[in-house]
């Protein structure tokens, strides 16, 4: 079986920064791999693509540019809110929650989950960048297809992989 729409698919890979030399960003090794089914809209599309038709025991290594990933970081993505969305129920803000550099879950008007950094913050504003994380990157993936499956009807479903006793 090879890589396709709707198969459970498991890989090990890297992501490295740049190149083969870059730093490294994600590993999944072969006793932990990463499993997901294909083609169901989860998956960068050009990341898909160059995996698509892989059998089990194939290697692949190519690169994303920035368009092709996470796109170039936005100045639309730095949101400054009030500090007020930060309070809890006593209107006290938690020193251990607003760090520079720390990432934090909000939610959006639409009710989805956004990650942010926190950049800055003052005594009236709290400065975010919610830009993805990898937004301007070029990354590299090295890898190799672990094993090919058909979903199991719970997964075609769910539209997931489901693991072991689902």
């Amino acid at each position: 079986m090879h890589v396709d729409d709707h198969a459970i698919v498991s890989l090990s890979y890297e992501v490295r920064e740049g190149g083969p030399q870059g730093a490294l960003l994600e590993r999944m090794d072969v006793a932990h791999p990463f499993h997901f089914m294909f083609g169901v809209g989860k998956m960068l599309p050009a990341w898909e693509r160059r995996i698509f038709g892989l059998k089990p025991g194939m290697g692949f290594t190519f690169l994303l540019s920035p368009e092709e990933a996470y796109g170039q970081p936005s100045k639309d993505q730095i949101w400054e809110l009030p500090i007020q969305h930060f309070q809890n129920e006593r209107e006290q803000i938690d020193p251990s929650l607003l760090v520079a550099g720390q990432f934090v879950t909000l939610t959006a008007s639409d009710g989805k989950a956004v990650n942010a950094k926190i950049l800055r913050w003052n005594d009236e504003t709290v400065t975010l960048d919610a830009n993805h994380a990898l937004a301007g990157m070029t990354l590299f993936f090295a890898g190799a297809v672990l094993a090919v499956r058909p979903a199991t009807v719970d997964e075609l479903i769910q539209k997931r992989y489901l693991g072991e006793g689902g």
